[in-house]
């Protein structure tokens, strides 16, 4: 068993469970595979459950559904960890779990990949959870505070199926406003192994990037647009490439090792901009990248393209791929405006028959509504585009659950 020091305080789930009724419509999307329950669909409870107490939900029949922990203080009161038939959420049940996960992405093993995302939350069936490797530290992201009480099982589980270095905690701002149910953790805790001296370094593809799982965004890197940086290198060659909501030069990197001719990197965040440059000199030792011409740029993207277009600057692929813009319903129509005016601002400082790659991480943005935006800004512009490829997730961001797919990519050959 592995020894936990920092979660020694932490105690476990507690043995006894809370039976819940819910509604007719939510028994139907839990059967359809749902993660979650909502507090409105709820008709009856046993008993007021605490937090990381494991609910057993019941169809009106009194047949079993799933069972899923326990949230009194989130709109989502049960986030659903098995359906069908009962399990015992323990130690072992998290082991096998695991497994799972693990053996979906085995075809990352020998690509010189040690940076991935090990658990996916919701998709991955532990919803509110994420779990990202970085070399030899493992990066655990809770998303609720009913996680607590599980983590010395799913800890030492994670450690039996990835037994690596060092395992650091890390938790969204809702999570860390509920002190009292933290019972001692922070932020940034080192779970396991040694403390963590600043960055650490990981390889995707044989490219070196730095993560900082302390004070990084998501947990130190973004991870889902490995299999798009690889398509971002093979249309490199010869090319000036612009990487437009650069962070720390992920798609710039992959371009200058695509043998292209120059690269630009464009963020608003100047600590991104020099980690961008600290990415570079992790792989100078590589001829190819250090020979690329790579020059930065640290403004805001709306500003910096009408700029360069003003200036009569043109580049053979540009690389946009920006922030969420809709993280609630209401917001969509102002996110798909916004990816509007990039793709006009993108277009006017591509060269004819140049390429564009333009990406969404906004789930609530649905794939067919950013697509078909894309193609009429390009109409607006008088610019046909001739469509190379769309990509989705990689095998390592499954999609589990219809709200899970978010990400979404178009490379097109603008005319």
């Amino acid at each position: 068993m592995i020894n936990l020091p920092v979660l020694k305080n932490v105690p476990n789930a507690s043995d006894k469970r809370m039976a819940v009724s819910v509604t007719a419509p939510a028994q139907r999307l839990i059967r359809s595979g749902h993660p979650w329950l909502f507090e409105n669909s709820i008709t009856k409870m046993s008993h007021e459950g605490n937090s990381g107490d494991l609910a057993v939900i019941f169809d009106k029949n009194r047949k079993f559904l799933a069972v899923g922990i326990y949230d009194p203080f989130s709109p989502i009161r049960v986030r659903i960890l098995q359906k069908g038939k009962g399990a015992t959420i323990n130690r072992d049940w998290f082991v096998a779990k695991l497994q799972e996960m693990m053996k979906l992405r085995e075809p990352l093993q020998g690509t010189k990949t040690d940076g991935y995302r090990v658990v996916s939350g919701e998709n991955d069936g532990l919803p509110g959870l994420v779990v990202d490797r970085y070399a030899e530290t493992l990066v655990v992201k809770i998303y609720s505070a009913s996680w607590i009480v599980h983590l010395n099982d799913f800890v030492s589980a994670l450690l039996e199926v990835l037994p690596l270095k060092r395992v650091v905690l890390r938790m969204n701002r809702i999570t860390q406003e509920r002190p009292k149910l933290l019972h001692g953790l922070k932020n940034a805790d080192v779970l396991y192994g040694p403390e963590l001296d600043g960055i650490v370094v990981f390889q995707e593809n044989g490219v070196f990037f730095e993560s900082d799982p302390i004070h990084g965004q998501k947990t130190g890197f973004f991870l889902d647009q490995r299999e798009n940086r690889a398509r971002v290198e093979r249309i490199s060659y010869g090319k000036d490439v612009l990487n437009v909501f650069s962070y720390t030069g992920g798609f710039s990197l992959y371009a200058a090792r695509g043998r292209a001719k120059s690269v630009t990197s464009l963020d608003i965040s100047k600590p991104a901009i020099e980690g961008s440059v600290r990415n570079f000199e992790l792989n100078s030792s590589d001829d190819i990248i250090a020979k690329c011409p790579h020059s930065y740029i640290a403004d805001d993207a709306f500003k910096a393209m009408k700029r360069l277009a003003s200036e009569g600057k043109m580049y053979d692929v540009v690389i946009i791929d920006p922030p969420s813009f809709a993280k609630k319903q209401e917001e969509i129509e102002g996110a798909l405006n916004a990816y509007s005016k990039l793709v006009k601002l993108g277009l006017g400082i591509l060269r004819r028959g140049g390429t564009l790659v333009m990406a969404s991480c906004s789930s609530r943005v649905k794939a067919d509504d950013f697509f078909k935006m894309i193609y009429t800004t390009a109409d607006n512009c008088r610019r046909k585009l001739i469509e190379i490829e769309r990509s989705e997730h990689a095998i390592d961001h499954p999609i589990g659950f219809p709200e899970g797919a978010y990400l979404k990519c178009l490379f097109a050959k603008a005319k």
